[in-house]
């Protein structure tokens, strides 16, 4: 097989999408449909650049909340630059990725200091910008300004190499692929055609079972010409994630509050709050066992959880005590009534599950 197949870009795709667009196009919160774009509605920059940047690595149905909530409290993005990182990391907490959150502060604070609160309109210009890289200035820039920009992210991946058979395994495609986008994209709704393709990826040009009788470009794809539709795009051997091992102490007060602390703003979990662990990381184990607790006190097991992350699965041990006096341990108490508005990640929500299983509901404090 053959690393690509050489291509000439049909020169119908991009009329043939953007009417299948103006039928079928998702209505997602932060989009401006086909209809209020016709009617002259232009896309709000600020709303486009959160939702990208939630999005990374994320799903649509995930985000949603997420980006309803910060849009509400943080209607502009000055008012996300004059917010506390702290409320940020909060409303964050769930999500994942929390570079994410601390990048879009920090993108937040340099657009409202530097450039008057608006975004630059090209994607050299968001590029420079903290957090955003070339998916997310290319997104941008065309969706919020109408630059005709080469889009590409997972959905535009699948549904061009399987338009052009491109046999050459990800991410090393991505090189082939950028080049087709670009040559595909048209000078006039750039933005809606790169939505286009992103719809068509997500509900028709799925990873398996494709709907190719309802897809427009459905006699242009040569995947589907040799009926190898499901064999693209082409992944690399999936590589065993390592585990690593540590364990979280959970300490609780006599009246229910439990003792919380943040984490080193560097790193995994860089400034989100939890209860104390040991000091694992990404490449190391950290100490298990009682020994390791942080402060002398009955301490109790409690059993483990397990918790997968992009690069490796970590494997906690839980142990809970709960203290008479307070010990001598930079954190604060939170009791019951503070506690689900913590930043507490996904994993800190998990330990505390497993510490107070009928408290509790399943990773939701």
């Amino acid at each position: 097989m053959s690393s690509a197949k050489p291509s000439t870009i049909p020169p119908d795709i991009a009329p043939r999408l953007l009417a299948w667009y103006d039928r079928h196009a998702r209505v997602l919160p932060w989009r401006i449909s086909p209809s209020q774009r016709a009617e002259g509605v232009i896309a709000d920059p600020y709303r486009i650049w959160l939702s990208e940047i939630m999005l990374q690595q994320t799903t649509v149905q995930a985000v949603k909340p997420y980006f309803a909530f910060f849009a509400s409290r943080w209607p502009r993005v000055t008012d996300l630059a004059a917010a506390d990182i702290e409320d940020v990391m909060k409303a964050w907490a769930g999500l994942g990725y929390y570079s994410r959150a601390r990048n879009l502060k920090r993108c937040a604070d340099v657009v409202a200091s530097e450039h008057g609160g608006e975004f630059p309109d090209t994607e050299d210009g968001l590029r420079a910008l903290p957090g955003i890289g070339p998916y997310t200035a290319a997104a941008i820039a065309a969706i919020a300004f109408d630059r005709p920009a080469a889009v590409v992210d997972g959905n535009i991946e699948r549904v061009f190499t399987r338009l052009f058979e491109i046999s050459t395994p990800l991410p090393a495609a991505k090189a082939q692929i950028r080049p087709l986008v670009g040559e595909a994209t048209p000078l006039e709704r750039p933005g809606d055609f790169a939505q286009a393709l992103m719809d068509l990826g997500a509900t028709l040009c799925t990873p398996k079972r494709p709907a190719c009788a309802l897809c427009p470009l459905m006699d242009l794809c040569q995947a589907r010409q040799s009926g190898r539709q499901e064999q693209f795009p082409v992944k690399p051997p999936k590589k065993e994630k390592p585990v690593r091992l540590g364990a979280a102490f959970v300490a609780e007060r006599a009246d229910g509050a439990v003792l919380l602390v943040k984490r080193p703003e560097t790193g995994l979990l860089g400034g989100m709050t939890g209860v104390p662990t040991t000091n694992w990381t990404v490449r190391a184990d950290g100490a298990t066992g009682i020994a390791a607790a942080p402060f002398a006190a009955d301490w109790h097991g409690k059993g483990a959880i397990s918790h997968v992350f992009t690069h490796f699965e970590l494997r906690l041990e839980i142990f809970h005590a709960v203290v008479i006096s307070a010990p001598e341990h930079d954190g604060w108490w939170s009791d019951g009534d503070s506690l689900p508005g913590e930043a507490l990640p996904t994993v800190m929500k998990k330990v505390l599950q497993a510490a107070f299983p009928d408290r509790f509901r399943k990773g939701k404090p």
